[in-house]
């Protein structure tokens, strides 16, 4: 199937939308109320929704279920809203027939033949059981497919199930998600770098002294204790989505923004990253994590964990690359903290405040709504040369665009709609991660305790020494929220 080349911006072309796990979390949260915003935008004129789940529902049960669901996570639902989108929607009960049968009902009044958008909201190991079932119900052509993490949980496991796609779906019309990468501040990365000319001179290992990625979360395990035991944070946070993250930040810049050229960029950072050293990670477990309901009481699995890696390329030849994440951490936040290095000599005296408060560092805060902070010092009004630590500081939603910011899953539901590539992982990319994670997955370093609201493990201080972890952050964002 060719990917379209319509601007961002424009609506979405006919699509049955057939949604597999209809009824779980991520669709009653996401992907219904993201749906439905999509069409009262407008990028989303010529939709019909087809769920289907392993739960009993009828269609009247189903459009409750969706307007419980809109009422919880969508502002403002007028009756006449709800009433375009509920007549969109159908259900399907489990098995072929009924969803071919379905399918073919939700298009009968369609006036243009519809493309078709399998959304796999369902557990990994259900994916290849509905992926053959696609194929069994005749319901391959003209359809794309968007498929969950995590991809596999080592290499060996990543290349039987793209393989086993491959045989069914053309890479083309594979779509393997990350949210992270829907964000509009990842987006913005790509501009602040590849649009300003003051910027991309200076990214490198050159000017740049390290980069932290840093994804905190407050929430614990929230009913998935099965799904969380065989993952772990490193499989479901790092694979599938700082490392992704790390290559906007790393790559170079492509020679267009279509997919081909963004993906292929994102790829060879991939290629260049060494294999991860267990010497270079922290693994850590909240304490009651063990007592937890489904999880086994000796469980060396990690909760937390927190790396340095390497991008071993020209560009960022010895500049370290720290991440870390984890459950029941102090903070929830989504930050990508750029160091600059600082002067080699200082002309200024002793006492003047210089070098007290660490580099500068350029703070790219990956929340729904983009912000970013430049961190300097200048001078202090009044008599002396007092240096204190001055920021600059910018916000999507101080501008006029604000509203039209889109949540993570609604940006990318539109683009895999319009086959775009750009902000999703390819089979190779996944392949190419989970090889350099191997070292790490065959010799893990052991798990340490710590408390729920702290910041992780103490051996994450060794870690990234002589630097310093940016969160928890010093200095407040003008109005809500926090960075330096």
């Amino acid at each position: 199937m060719a990917e379209t080349k319509d601007p961002a911006g424009t609506p979405g072309p006919p699509t049955t939308v057939v949604l597999f796990g209809a009824t779980g979390d991520l669709s009653r949260r996401k992907l219904l109320p993201g749906m439905f915003h999509l069409l009262r935008s407008g990028l989303l004129p010529h939709v019909q929704i087809v769920g289907t789940s392993l739960d009993e529902h009828t269609r009247d049960s189903f459009l409750d279920f969706v307007r419980a669901a809109l009422d919880e996570f969508e502002k403002e639902v007028t009756d006449e809203q709800w009433k375009d989108f509920a007549q969109r929607l159908y259900w399907a009960p489990a098995g072929i027939d009924n969803l071919r049968r379905v399918i073919d009902e939700a298009e009968a009044g369609c006036t243009e033949p519809q493309h078709r958008l399998h959304y796999l909201s369902v557990p990994p190991r259900a994916a290849m059981s509905v992926i053959e079932d696609l194929r069994d119900a005749g319901l391959v052509e003209r359809s794309r497919v968007v498929m969950e993490k995590p991809f596999g949980t080592d290499l060996a496991s990543a290349r039987l199930l793209n393989a086993a796609v491959n045989e069914v779906f053309d890479e083309s019309q594979v779509f393997r998600i990350d949210h992270f990468l829907g964000k509009e501040a990842a987006l913005n990365i790509l501009a602040f770098r590849f649009a300003n000319g003051l910027f991309e001179p200076i990214w490198n290992r050159t000017m740049i002294d390290h980069v932290q990625i840093d994804v905190p979360e407050r929430l614990g395990l929230e009913q998935r204790a099965d799904f969380y035991e065989a993952t772990g944070a490193y499989r479901d946070m790092v694979v599938t989505h700082l490392f992704q993250v790390l290559a906007f930040t790393a790559m170079e810049p492509p020679t267009t923004l279509d997919p081909q050229s963004i993906t292929e960029e994102k790829n060879k950072v991939f290629r260049s990253m060494l294999p991860i050293d267990p010497a270079d990670v922290v693994r850590g477990q909240y304490a009651g994590y063990r007592d937890e309901e489904g999880v086994d009481p000796e469980s060396e699995n990690e909760t937390f964990i927190a790396l340095k890696c390497y991008v071993d390329n020209w560009r960022w030849a010895g500049v370290p690359f720290y991440l870390r994440t984890g459950k029941k951490l102090a903070e929830g936040q989504r930050i990508i903290s750029v160091a600059f290095k600082e002067p080699p000599k200082s002309m200024f005296p002793e006492g003047s405040g210089i070098g007290q408060n660490g580099p500068d560092h350029l703070t790219f805060d990956l929340a729904d709504r983009a912000k970013l902070s430049l961190s300097f010092y200048g001078k202090r009004p009044g008599p002396g040369f007092r240096l204190d630590k001055l920021s600059m500081q910018f916000s999507v939603e101080d501008t006029h665009w604000s509203g039209s910011v889109l949540e993570a899953y609604e940006r990318l539901i539109l683009e895999a709609l319009k086959g775009n590539h750009t902000l999703f992982t390819t089979a190779r990319g996944v392949e190419r991660l989970w090889e350099i994670s191997e070292p790490l997955l065959d010799n893990p370093p052991p798990v340490r305790t710590y408390e729920p609201g702290s910041w992780g493990p103490n051996q994450v201080h060794q870690l990234i020494a002589p630097h310093a972890w940016r969160l928890p952050f010093e200095r407040k964002w003008r109005g809500n929220g926090t960075t330096a």
